[in-house]
């Protein structure tokens, strides 16, 4: 399974990116997707989650309100919309596939995609 993230770039702060992530292979549409992020100097970390079927979505608590998950099934593509962003919205963004627990935020990746850079200047 390959996932090409796409859509990062440079940002003023308060701006939008539509950050993309392409799919190839069958797997997309029988998997939850997410998306993650990593800062320079830090850990990468949790952004959102959303269910196969695109019903159930969850955020991290920094990008709640901001930023919306979803996907298109019909073809194999997920996307994050970032509106209102910030400096410490800088980081390279990664979006995966996986399985999800019992909750929307249980999430486990099984393919990474290789990752987009997001800078947003102050």
């Amino acid at each position: 399974v390959q996932l090409q993230a796409s859509g990062g770039g440079l940002v003023q702060t308060g701006g939008s990116l539509r950050l993309s992530c392409a799919a190839a292979g069958h797997i997309f549409t029988a998997s939850a997707m997410a998306w993650f992020r990593q800062a320079p100097g830090k850990d990468r970390e949790f952004v959102a989650t959303i269910t196969r079927s695109g019903g159930g979505t969850n955020y991290a608590d920094s990008v709640k309100g901001r930023f919306t998950i979803s996907r298109d099934n019909a073809e194999n593509m997920g996307y994050l919309l970032m509106n209102s962003l910030n400096p410490e919205d800088t980081a390279v963004y990664y979006c995966a596939i996986g399985r999800l627990g019992l909750r929307v935020s249980d999430f486990t990746p099984d393919y990474w995609g290789q990752g987009t850079q997001v800078t947003v200047s102050s």
